[in-house]
């Protein structure tokens, strides 16, 4: 990982501003950003139509070349919707279009560059209709894996992972791993193992953004703004 090189304080006004721009710029797009949310690169998000929500302590990671998509293209009026739970995580790259419903419950993660879609968005002997959307479900503390693809009409079941790269066109079970194109069932996880999910990192939210100050205290105590600006304007000695 390339060292960050910015003092303290900088880091921290950037992290204001970055609250600023979700709260004042982001949040007024949607249907509702609940609290607690971390959105870093909120500038990186773009959602587009009505009936995109979503709720508490939830983390989105966007970046310049790895935009995060929600998009509803509803196909007859009040159709479309996007909800995120709480507690989820949405990694750089994600793209979730709905035409119906696309609803993804608490404590869910979908890796980067990962696709959810509720409906094919053309028909096959018409290219011009839209065709008709089939809810998408992704249940409690599923995990959807870097570059997976579900499909319309799917429902991912609660704890279940998908591989990576799989396309998932049937419903997935609880508590299973599914892998490749078709995606199937590759491995069975123990139900009865103690499961800890992202709810259970945010159980004292304070405490957490407390630990997460004091870790960058840490790491860049040692920086200095003329350092910084060398290294930005290419003066310092690579990292």
């Amino acid at each position: 990982m390339r060292r960050d090189h910015r003092p303290y304080a900088l880091k921290k006004a950037d992290q204001r501003f970055q609250r600023f721009y979700t709260r004042r710029i982001l949040a007024p797009q949607l249907d509702g950003l609940g609290k607690g949310c971390t959105v870093i690169k909120p500038w990186c998000v773009e959602p587009f139509g009505p009936r995109i929500a979503v709720g508490d302590y939830t983390t989105i990671i966007a970046a310049p070349d790895r935009r995060v998509r929600f998009s509803v293209w509803p196909r007859d009026e009040g159709e479309g919707e996007i909800r995120i739970g709480n507690y989820c995580l949405v990694c750089p790259g994600v793209r979730i279009g709905s035409a119906a419903s696309v609803t993804i419950a608490d404590n869910a993660m979908v890796a980067s560059s990962a696709y959810i879609t509720d409906s094919d968005w053309h028909e096959i002997h018409n290219r011009v209709a839209m065709g008709r959307g089939e809810p998408v479900r992704i249940l409690e503390n599923a995990w959807i894996g870097d570059s997976a693809i579900i499909c319309k009409g799917v429902t991912v079941g609660e704890n279940s992972i998908v591989g990576a790269g799989s396309v998932v066109r049937r419903d997935v079970p609880d508590n299973v791993i599914v892998a490749g194109n078709p995606a199937s069932v590759v491995k069975k996880i123990d139900p009865e193992a103690e499961m800890t999910k992202r709810s259970d990192w945010f159980a004292d939210p304070a405490w957490l953004w407390e630990q997460f100050d004091l870790l960058d205290w840490e790491n860049l105590r040692g920086n200095t703004w003329w350092g910084w600006v060398r290294r930005w304007v290419g003066l310092g000695k690579p990292s």
